[in-house]
């Protein structure tokens, strides 16, 4: 028995599995990573030591701390206690395809493409040019997405930076304020 097979009717079956199985893939769902901001360095730079020089008392020294704390988030407007306790940040992790997945989706659907509009005698050649096609725009694709995830991380990472210089620099001034005004008051800072 030699049956002649149409290539169409085969095309037209293969549609719908290659649906199925690309369905198939699990994305995952997207998750949101609460991450806490609290700065160790901050609290290192503001750490102050003092020596009471003049005998001043535990109570004096303890009254003496408390009045060049106040006094040094006035003049920096810098508070180390309410800056260490940043609000959470909120990161949203969104699920990327694995690399190559719009290459081989777009290669697929070309080649589907390409046979059914070659018609039955050049169904073959169709599927090849159909697919070479969608694999150059996939591949593009795939390039375009990396490329603005890659922007995306590199803006997160430097506006970060910049925010944490900010407040390094306001603690070393709080710091140099503490430090005048304890050594006024007859302390050996370090």
């Amino acid at each position: 028995m030699n049956k002649k097979i149409n290539i169409r009717w085969i095309i037209f079956l293969m549609f719908p599995a290659v649906l199925l199985l690309s369905s198939c893939y699990y994305y995952p769902q997207e998750q949101i990573i609460v991450q806490s901001t609290q700065d160790e360095n901050i609290a290192a730079i503001t750490q102050i030591y003092f020596y009471p020089n003049k005998g001043q008392s535990t109570e004096q020294q303890s009254s003496d701390h408390y009045a060049c704390y106040n006094w040094a988030v006035d003049q920096t407007g810098f508070d180390p206690s309410a800056s260490s306790i940043v609000p959470e940040q909120r990161v949203r992790v969104v699920p990327m395809p694995p690399p190559g997945h719009d290459t081989i989706a777009l290669s697929i659907a070309g080649a589907v493409l390409g046979a059914l509009i070659a018609g039955p005698h050049h169904a073959g050649g169709g599927a090849l040019i159909g697919a070479a096609s969608g694999a150059m725009m996939g591949a593009a694709s795939d390039i375009n997405r990396a490329e603005v995830a890659r922007q995306m991380e590199e803006a997160y990472r430097n506006r970060n930076q910049g925010r944490d210089l900010r407040r390094e620099k306001k603690a070393l001034q709080f710091r140099r304020a503490m430090s005048a005004c304890l050594e006024g008051r007859g302390y050996t800072v370090k």
